[in-house]
């Protein structure tokens, strides 16, 4: 569980039930779903440990960001929460960035970008120690190909 209060979002799903009645909701409304109940069911998805769901959530969002040009700002924060933790970070600092811009003391962002960022700087560590793996690796098979041919000679 994280360390930051705020941040609370990125780690709580709902129910089964709970996301069982925004579902219906949603499906019975069907063609002529409001924005409200489009968003609320977007919410639960995004909000899901099930990484369909958090796809599905992140998809209903942006069609709700697109369309309804006065819901876009209640957009952003779950936009970016649904992409961190689909780990699309740079759409996640991209959605953040812009509710921050809006709203700098925005206590739900600013702890999203602190776990963006220590999610990038995690993974980016990850990273240099997976190609320095690779480079010793390589560098290994080379010196054992380099001393074979020398013995052949």
């Amino acid at each position: 569980m994280t360390q930051l209060p705020y941040a609370i979002d990125a780690e709580t799903p709902l129910s089964p039930s709970e996301l069982a009645v925004l579902r219906a909701q949603y499906e019975k409304e069907g063609e002529m779903v409001g924005v409200q109940t489009k968003f609320n069911y977007a919410w639960g998805l995004v909000k899901s440990n099930i990484r369909t769901e958090q796809q599905l959530g992140v998809m209903l969002l942006s069609e709700i960001f697109r369309t309804s040009p006065e819901r876009r700002r209640e957009c952003l924060y779950y936009l970016a929460l649904g992409n961190y933790k689909l780990g699309n970070y740079g759409e996640a600092r991209r959605y953040n960035d812009n509710l921050l811009e809006r709203e700098p003391a925005n206590l739900q962002a600013t702890n999203l970008r602190t776990l963006i960022d220590d999610k990038v700087a995690k993974e980016g560590l990850m990273g240099v120690a997976i190609v320095s793996g690779v480079a010793v690796a390589a560098g290994i098979i080379g010196g054992v190909l380099l001393r074979n041919l020398g013995r052949k000679r």
